[in-house]
């Protein structure tokens, strides 16, 4: 556990270096299991299953939304097991799926694989990171999870580069391979040379009432916060997949698009750093007030202005909310659950994040189909973060009010 000092980006680095660095890897691990990073071999992997690129789609989906269910169940152990055990078990099954998907000679197993890969990628190793740097610290906790969430854009901005060098002389599988053994020998050195901490409790028992925890889903704070947590990634997951359709209706360029993406992804780190030390200093509660401001502007700007700026806007605002956005959830969650109970409260976070991207797209495809355009979608986001942001304020001045650390 940390001291109750409080400390800048360096010092909290020098003195806390070993378990800031399994959380931030775990988040970087955790790339290997999101869309962006599975979507740059979709069409190799279509090939190798031999199947087309709508029958891809709809496995993706499913298992992406079984995925989500099972986080529901595996999430909560990080409270009982050790963080070394925890993340040592998910690991290796990270690794099996990438070797199934990989090796496999039938569909079947690739698929399986594939599950692997999306359960323990986007959902127990980001869970993981997040977790353990959100439960062992309360002083600087802020700064500790801005520093871990780091790990998903690190991912973003390195990983796709590092794949087009390597795919001019490597097979996607090749890469996939080489990519894993790097991330195994870091996680060998973490797991055998730094002091891990132990679980803050001890597995309930089944009989025993009081030993099992919070039920937040029978709680109307957790619902009427939820809502406020999921709508960055709701969102934008939508403006990601029907990119083709924002630029067309907005007038802008898809060479516009890519290099602002790498613009949103570049934005994401000044917006971990800041809100990290905000959050020290003026309090997760303020920060949660605020941190959707610079998306809410962006999405009405966009809407209104259009052109290659609209995009623009747009990426910058969302990079500096999502920077932010970790950070300031998961200390809300412990505000209002307790440091113990963050396992537990944050699996369901992390379920209902993969839920809502599996079902936005879907929603929004049906408003383009009937032909809304983009501009006012993008106000309809804007209502619906507004709608958000008001049915939070109630669990927001809870967690102010509340003394958990």
């Amino acid at each position: 556990m940390e001291s109750n000092t409080r400390l800048g980006y360096t010092g909290l680095i020098r003195q806390h270096f070993g378990l800031l660095a399994a959380a931030y890897l775990a988040v970087f691990t955790g790339n290997l299991g999101q869309s962006f990073f599975i979507g740059l071999f979709q069409a190799d992997i279509s090939d190798y299953l031999n199947i087309s690129a709508g029958e891809f789609g709809s496995i993706y989906a499913a298992i992406t939304m079984l995925s989500g269910f099972l986080v529901m169940h595996f999430g909560p152990k990080i409270d009982w097991i050790s963080p070394r055990t925890y993340v040592f078990s998910v690991l290796s099954v990270l690794i099996l799926g990438v070797l199934m998907l990989t090796l496999s000679p039938w569909w079947g197993l690739a698929i399986v694989g594939l599950g692997l890969q999306r359960l323990c990628g986007q959902g127990l190793m980001t869970h993981f990171g997040s977790t353990l740097a959100g439960r062992e610290f309360t002083v600087n906790r802020g700064r500790a999870l801005g520093l871990v969430s780091l790990g998903m854009p690190s991912g973003e901005i390195i990983l796709p580069p590092t794949i087009a060098l390597l795919v001019t002389w490597l097979s996607w599988q090749q890469i996939w391979w080489s990519i894993l053994s790097v991330l195994i020998v870091l996680w060998i050195m973490l797991l055998l040379f730094i002091d891990w901490p132990e679980a803050p409790r001890k597995k309930h028992d089944k009989n025993n009432q009081q030993d099992k925890g919070p039920s937040p889903m029978r709680e109307l704070r957790f619902w009427m916060l939820i809502p406020m947590l999921m709508v960055l990634p709701i969102t934008l997951t939508g403006i990601f997949i029907y990119q083709a359709q924002l630029t067309h209706d907005l007038g802008a360029s898809a060479t516009t698009y890519a290099l602002a993406l790498t613009g949103l992804g570049l934005s994401r780190f000044p917006g971990a750093l800041l809100g990290g030390r905000w959050i020290d200093e003026f309090g997760a509660t303020t920060l949660a007030k605020l941190y959707l401001i610079p998306f809410a502007l962006a999405l009405l700007i966009a809407a209104i202005v259009g052109g290659n700026m609209a995009i623009w806007i747009l990426m910058l605002g969302a990079g500096m909310a999502l920077g932010m956005s970790s950070p300031i959830g998961d200390t809300l969650l412990v505000r209002l659950w307790g440091r113990e109970h963050l396992g537990q409260v944050r699996s369901l976070k992390s379920a209902f994040l993969v839920f809502s991207t599996g079902l936005a797209p879907a929603f929004l495809g049906f408003m383009i189909d009937a032909g809304i355009s983009f501009q006012a979608i993008l106000i309809g986001m804007l209502i619906f973060l507004v709608m958000t942001w008001l049915m939070a304020q109630a669990p927001i001045k809870e967690a102010h009010n509340s003394d958990q650390q």
